[in-house]
């Protein structure tokens, strides 16, 4: 046997080897049976590879994750079997709104509903329902219980089930119910009192994530030009929450930085809700920041599997189909593994500036995210890099114009227009220029990926990650998201 195999290994690497195992035990637990009964067995495995802490010991840890996480997704898969007795049927379903509603492509409006209850049968997970045209200006908001009537059929993605064209038969709004909300709609309206239209809207967006609040030619056009992910609730927006704090207060106190970007980031996700995108977002946000004040480094191949595992064993659904959460963690890797590589790769030592970091993360991002959006949508952006170019580096700047423009609608309206005319400025510039990259004749391309392709692709950008490492010799532990 190979003398390295017999090498001590740091613990970090064997918690990763069983956070990959526990996310393959999940997604492949719908495929596969009999996960739950070698559950003993695994944590014998686990216990044995901490214990002998040598490199031959992560295959041990590697299959010990894999029956866990099979064992957390199999019980999962059970409680979605209470789902079968209603698929085909006419029910009558409540249930409250777990996110802010969407619109379908025909004007309909789109709801998920967690708690979900029918026939006094609790059921789990999340259904997707969508309303006829007749409750097409239904007022209903996130946190919302709601009753609807319709014919449940299959669920798709992470949903256990879902409901076409149902009819509202009753909305009942708890009191105080989600106050985050209430503030995140105040504000909202009052940035739009003193910003025009669609520059308002993204600028809350920015602040928000309320995608959904976009005019629909404003969403097309974001979507086109690949700016989406700045308007959607995500990472982006909390790793400018977190570097802001650092930079703010780490001279004056370490703990004071780190107590105000975790209310920071808390605060966000009360605003903006616990879409799958965000649970990872805030989960990756917050390690990474707990590593920070302790003096330690989440090395990316470790701080990935791990938040990861933890969402899927919150929630297994998300990796069975979840597009939010397959997305997420593919942009979180190109940006925390793929662009530090190809930085150190082709500029050795010399840490790169604003523009030169944004365009190597935008690249990795995109690359990684490639196949996932090819094999979604069938297109893929061809002018994605320059629009995130002309409009990433002024986010920040954005977020803060938006900030202090609803702020000054509020406390003195009288002067609030002349306030907010440096964020519409802004905000018009972005708006106009992701509008006219969307709208040059070559903005997208068509994409099918074959079966076999996508794999080929992450396999063959491993391997240059590989290269690019062994090549560089550097640390990804040195690249993070709060430094």
């Amino acid at each position: 046997m190979m003398v390295w195999l017999r090498r001590p290994i740091h613990a970090s690497w064997l918690i990763a080897a069983v956070a990959l195992g526990v996310v393959m035990g999940v997604v492949w637990a719908p495929r596969l049976a009999g996960f739950a009964a070698g559950l003993l067995a695994a944590v014998g495995f686990m216990l044995m590879a901490f214990k002998v802490s040598r490199y031959w010991a992560l295959p041990l840890a590697l299959f010990a994750g894999i029956m866990v996480g099979g064992a957390r997704a199999g019980l999962e898969l059970v409680e979605y079997g209470a789902y079968h007795q209603f698929i085909g049927k006419d029910v009558t379903i409540s249930g409250v709104v777990t996110e802010d509603l969407d619109i379908g492509r025909r004007g309909e409006p789109i709801l998920r509903l967690g708690e979900v209850e029918s026939a006094g049968v609790t059921l789990p997970g999340t259904v997707w329902v969508s309303l006829s045209n007749q409750d097409s200006r239904t007022n209903i908001q996130r946190s919302d219980r709601v009753t609807i009537d319709g014919r449940m059929s299959q669920g798709f993605g992470s949903f256990g089930a879902s409901v076409h064209r149902a009819s509202v038969s009753r909305v009942e709004r708890p009191v105080p119910g989600d106050v985050a909300l209430r503030l995140r709609d105040w504000f909202a309206d009052s940035a739009r009192q003193v910003i025009p239209e669609p520059a308002a809207s993204l600028g809350i967006g920015y602040l928000t994530g309320q995608r959904r609040a976009l005019p629909e030619e404003l969403d097309e056009s974001l979507r086109i030009a690949g700016l989406t992910h700045v308007v959607v609730a995500s990472g982006y927006n909390l790793t400018i929450l977190v570097r802001l704090s650092r930079r703010l207060f780490a001279r004056l106190s370490k703990f004071l930085a780190a107590s105000v970007a975790g209310g920071m980031v808390v605060a966000f996700i009360a605003v903006t809700g616990m879409s799958p995108s965000m649970s990872r977002a805030g989960l990756v946000s917050g390690l990474s920041l707990l590593a920070w004040y302790y003096g330690r480094r989440l090395h990316p191949l470790v701080l990935l599997p791990l938040a990861a595992a933890i969402t899927l064993l919150i929630n297994p659904s998300y990796g069975w189909g979840d597009l939010g959460w397959q997305l997420s963690f593919a942009a979180f890797a190109g940006v925390l593994i793929v662009s530090p590589l190809v930085q150190a790769y082709f500029f050795g030592d010399d840490k790169p500036g604003v523009l030169r970091q944004i365009f190597g993360e935008t690249l990795a991002a995109q690359l990684v995210t490639l196949p996932i959006i090819a094999a979604t949508f069938g297109m893929v952006s061809n002018v994605s890099l320059l629009a995130n170019m002309a409009v990433l580096p002024l986010v920040p700047l954005a977020m803060l114009l938006t900030f202090i423009a609803g702020i000054a609608s509020w406390l003195v309206p009288m002067v609030a227009d002349w306030i907010a005319q440096p964020a519409v400025w802004l905000l018009t510039y972005m708006t106009e220029s992701a509008q006219w990259l969307a709208g040059l004749s070559w903005a997208e391309t068509e994409l099918e990926l074959g079966p076999w392709l996508a794999p080929s692709f992450y396999v063959l950008l491993a391997g240059l990650c590989i290269y690019m490492n062994r090549q560089t010799k550097g640390s990804l532990k040195d690249h993070n998201l709060v430094e």
